[in-house]
């Protein structure tokens, strides 16, 4: 069962507690609203905050313990002047975000759902499950716009020996991704051992893979091509025009509309001389 659809029907319910995505991730909710993801491919909060420097892994054992029983642990690191609290919201954000978009859209065989658990780290945002949905569509759209294939996904980084430009800029997680690439590890991989998001990560690589800095299977696919217009549009039937008590038949037909069916231009026409005889 898709575990988007049961975290729709979550939603609905108002549930609190944790929905588990066998070993692929954890999504906790509260009243209905997700608090926090989890997911094997991507880093954690406390792992984000480990490759930091803001806590060591002894550290988030303490915490971890120490925050068992009343699943406060995030209050406790700010408390404690670990990090601020704006520093912990946005560290849960982008992790959230981020385990979102490589576990949504997963089928997992037998989904569990356990009501009342909650993530040690406590509740710091809350997000709108249709909201959260439509962020991954738009950063899927993002990742197939730099390079419309996911091939380079799960293979190897390897930079290219030479590049045909005098020039390259870079930013800087591009830099750490090409310093860090052995071409063994993974996109997914590299976030991890760098400590930044898998998905930032993944779209650096596909921006370099785009740049020609990178070593790839081939070149991308061409963007699908848009479904071919009829370059004349004519009313074979007209329509009843209001006003006329359904009896009298508008003598218009559509206008005619000529040119290429890809143009830009020629779209918006097509589309304004529709909606005007809707």
């Amino acid at each position: 069962m898709p575990i988007d659809e049961m975290l729709s029907d979550l939603a609905e319910s108002r549930a609190t507690g944790a929905l588990k995505a066998g070993r692929s991730g954890t999504v906790y909710l509260s009243k209905g609203r997700i608090c926090y993801v989890e997911c094997a491919r991507t880093p954690s909060v406390e792992e984000l905050l480990t490759a930091s420097g803001r806590l060591t892994l002894t550290g988030v054992r303490t915490a971890r313990q120490t925050a068992a029983a009343t699943a406060d642990g995030g209050d406790m690191l700010v408390r404690r002047g670990v990090l601020s609290r704006g520093e912990l919201q946005l560290c849960v954000l982008g992790a959230t975000l981020d385990a979102s978009f490589f576990l949504f859209g997963a089928t997992v065989p037998k989904p569990k759902f356990r009501e009342g658990d909650r993530h040690w780290l406590g509740i710091h945002w809350f997000f709108d499950v249709p909201g959260l949905f439509r962020e991954c569509h738009r950063r899927r759209a993002r990742l197939d716009r730099a390079w419309p294939s996911a091939e380079l996904d799960s293979r190897p980084v390897v930079p290219v020996r030479r590049i045909r430009s005098h020039h390259v800029v870079l930013t800087a997680l591009q830099w750490e991704i090409l310093l860090n690439a052995d071409a063994e590890t993974t996109p997914a991989e590299l976030a991890k051992r760098i400590g930044r998001p898998a998905y930032t990560t993944l779209l650096a690589v596909r921006e370099m893979a785009a740049a020609g800095l990178l070593e790839c299977p081939g070149p991308p696919p061409p963007p699908e091509k848009p479904p071919d217009l009829p370059k004349r549009v004519a009313g074979s039937a007209p329509r009843a025009m209001p006003g006329d008590g359904g009896g009298r038949r508008a003598q218009s037909s559509y206008p005619e509309i000529s040119g290429d069916p890809t143009d830009v231009n020629l779209l918006i026409r097509l589309r304004n001389a529709l909606e005007a005889f809707q």
